[in-house]
């Protein structure tokens, strides 16, 4: 049985996993981290993993950049392995994120749906065919209107998967709007809508002469994130130090 810490217990990721956890017999709650207790979770919450007496196997932290920080000193210290699903770190952030996998086991993805992390791979055999062929690659995402961060990890994350594809030769280009000129051929584009209640769509588009190809990723439910964190949380239990990602939890 994985003991988990769910830092971020009250939020709305937080509720989805803990419904998830309550029907899962190879994990159990432990306890919950969340500034707000609303008093509606069967196990104890505490304001800051610091305060937190119970013990546990993993941290999944579904919180905010704000917290990141001190979660990551906190797991190092402790040698406490973490599934880190905040999204938006700055790069200073991100630093630290391999600083403290050096201590304890870190898993970090953009996104923690299986779907995603499989169209990572496909859009990468896809640019290397594609791309040398003269095929402009674009990606749009659409998330509802309360997601503050653009674009998002998760478009980030597939920016990085094509370009890793093209040894690196490309750059990203978030607003055209500021300088009036025609695309540069080793350029990917990313643009982020916000509205409504969109859970979360990546459209990845390969353009070239008179035909288009397109990989398109839609989530019609959060629990899609919650069961991957889960899944990810069991995965990371017990493992040594190091920064592993969803791929491979995938693969075993």
């Amino acid at each position: 049985m994985v003991r988990i810490i769910m830092q971020g217990c009250c939020g709305h990721m937080g509720k989805v996993i803990t419904g998830l956890v309550e029907k899962d017999e190879e994990a159990v709650i432990v306890a919950g981290i969340d500034m707000a207790d609303d008093g509606t979770n069967s196990y104890p919450v505490f304001k800051s993993l610091r305060d937190c007496n119970v013990e546990a196997d993993v941290v999944i932290d579904f919180s905010s950049v704000k917290a990141t920080d001190d979660l990551l000193d906190f797991c190092a210290e402790n040698g406490l392995p973490v599934v880190l699903c905040t999204t938006g770190l700055s790069d200073e952030q991100i630093a630290h994120v391999r600083a403290a996998s050096e201590k304890t086991a870190v898993l970090r993805s953009a996104n923690m749906s299986l779907g995603i992390n499989t169209l990572l791979k496909l859009i990468q055999e896809a640019a290397k065919v594609l791309a040398p062929a003269g095929f402009d690659m674009e990606i749009v995402e659409r998330h509802h209107k309360l997601k503050l961060d653009a674009p998002s990890g998760t478009a980030l994350a597939l920016a990085d998967s094509l370009n890793e594809a093209m040894d690196h030769q490309y750059h990203y280009v978030y607003d055209r709007s500021q300088e009036k000129k025609m695309r540069d051929d080793k350029e990917i584009g990313i643009s982020a809508v916000r509205g409504g209640t969109i859970v979360g769509e990546h459209e990845i588009i390969f353009a070239g002469t008179d035909e288009v190809i397109e990989f398109k990723h839609t989530a019609y439910s959060k629990a899609i994130f919650g069961k991957g964190a889960v899944q990810a949380a069991k995965f990371l239990a017990g493992k040594p130090a190091g920064l592993y990602d969803m791929s491979d939890v995938i693969n075993g």
